[in-house]
């Protein structure tokens, strides 16, 4: 399998992460010797939070009933007795004005139900992601934006914002992309005003990792050369 430990220190020391990158793995079946989650959250990215804090475990489908959206982006039908949760939550969205009705049919969602979801700390998963999720500034995720294009690894998308899990099956079907996260992720992940998301496919991982210090080097290298631009064309 692939170095992810040695890949998660290489970015963090080049990105200056506070936290630590999370895999997520979509499969049937629970993987041996992991975990499975115990216990409830009220999304799926609530999951986030608890790998990126170290912990390594798998889910089911029942764990993401509390989210209706998150269940949705996941393709995960919600049991009969709440399938009414989904249209509740969306009606809430569109009657305050936070989404449109025309905007629903536009969220992303993976292509089939998954079994189990894993969830481990980059450097610490037991199996090979299909997504991985970095949370941090964007002064500093910017570059893992610029090593994903050097790459060839970039989804040709714009910036994004809600819901943020959508991220995830975006980037599985076309790499790397930027979402600014959604209200909601920011409480249940306690996510900072100051940080946004970049999610990566997995299996472009080592790609981005290997570009990432040139890119990092390249940037420090801009940086004095805009500053000295400014220092002697500024006249204000």
């Amino acid at each position: 399998m692939v170095d992810y430990r040695g890949i998660e220190q290489r970015l963090s020391d080049s990105l200056g992460l506070r936290r630590r990158p999370v895999a997520v793995k979509f499969q049937e079946a629970p993987p041996a010797g992991v975990s499975k989650f115990a216990g409830t959250e009220p999304s799926g990215c609530s999951f986030w939070r608890l790998a990126a804090e170290g912990h390594t475990f798998y889910t089911v489908p029942g764990d993401h009933y509390n989210c209706p959206v998150g269940a949705h982006t996941h393709n995960i039908p919600l049991p009969e007795n709440r399938t009414h949760e989904l249209n509740q939550v969306l009606s809430i969205m569109t009657s305050i004005g936070y989404i449109k009705t025309e905007d629903v049919p536009g969220i992303a969602r993976l292509p089939q139900t998954p079994g189990v979801v894993v969830y481990a700390p980059l450097g610490d998963t037991p199996v090979d992601p299909d997504v991985v999720i970095f949370a941090g500034a964007p002064g500093r995720l910017m570059l893992l934006q610029e090593a994903a294009l050097r790459a060839g690894c970039a989804a040709q998308i714009p910036l994004f914002g809600r819901p943020t899990c959508m991220s995830l099956p975006i980037a599985i079907a076309q790499g790397t992309v930027m979402s600014t996260g959604c209200v909601g992720n920011r409480v249940y992940t306690d996510l900072g005003d100051d940080e946004l998301y970049v999610a990566v496919r997995g299996k472009d991982l080592p790609k981005i990792a290997a570009e990432i210090e040139t890119i990092a080097s390249a940037n420090a290298q801009l940086l004095a050369y805009h500053r000295s631009r400014r220092a002697h064309l500024a006249t204000l």
